[in-house]
């Protein structure tokens, strides 16, 4: 059997920081909802072969009709209901995932991933079963203490910051997802530290791309206005 990837689109997020009525994946850029572009990068790309959209209880109906009927998103296999918080999200996913080698864990408010990122994450998840993507901070970082004051400043050359797709062999992140729901998982930020705690597994960077920034704040929508515009 040829070798299957899936994509779990995260579109489940309030995006309270938009201040904003619209959830900040149903916004428009140019025309199109910020979800749109994420969601045909991965109907094109032939490394994909199914896609599963997570989104709220209250946005299936529209994501059905205004986003994966109107467009033609023919992989998408299911629309389904998120839990309260993002993991909760990722593990709906990851259960109605069917007969996939790797899975792909992507925020939906990140409408720039592109089909060359998918090529280096995909051949980095090859070699070391767990990978995540991001780029080199361009600023220098500081750690800082409870009251404020720098504590630490990390060699910037060793400082990345971190996007998505998030890319992983489906039988690690499920035993990882598996084993922390039992345990406390507040301090849970990404896919990534769920596999390093669960199974100790060592996550590998593969370079993104500066331009794949997620949809946060207003000040985001301008920028990806600009970055479509060129």
């Amino acid at each position: 059997m040829s070798e299957r990837n899936t994509a779990i689109v995260l579109a489940a997020g309030q995006g309270k920081r938009m201040h904003s009525k619209v959830q900040k994946q149903f916004l428009e850029i140019q025309g199109y909802p910020v979800l749109y572009y994420s969601l045909r990068c991965f109907q094109e790309s032939p490394l994909i072969q199914d896609i599963i959209l997570v989104t709220g209880e209250e946005s299936i109906s529209y994501c059905k009709e205004e986003i994966v009927q109107k467009y033609g998103f023919t992989k998408v296999s299911a629309v389904i209901p998120g839990g309260k918080e993002r993991y909760d999200s990722v593990y709906a996913g990851l259960c109605e995932c069917r007969d996939c080698e790797y899975v792909l864990i992507h925020d939906g408010a990140r409408p720039f991933v592109t089909e060359e990122i998918l090529k280096r994450g995909l051949q980095k998840v090859k070699e070391t079963g767990a990978c995540v993507i991001g780029m080199p901070s361009k600023d220098t970082v500081k750690l800082s203490d409870e009251e404020g004051y720098v504590k630490e400043t990390p060699n910037r050359k060793c400082v990345w910051t971190i996007q998505t797709p998030q890319i992983f062999s489906y039988s690690l992140i499920r035993e990882a997802h598996d084993s922390i729901r039992q345990k406390d998982m507040s301090k849970i930020t990404d896919d990534a530290m769920v596999v390093e705690q669960e199974t100790g597994a060592k996550v590998a960077l593969a370079e993104g791309s500066y331009q794949n920034i997620k949809i946060t704040t207003p000040e985001d929508l301008d920028i990806a206005e600009a970055f479509l515009k060129h």
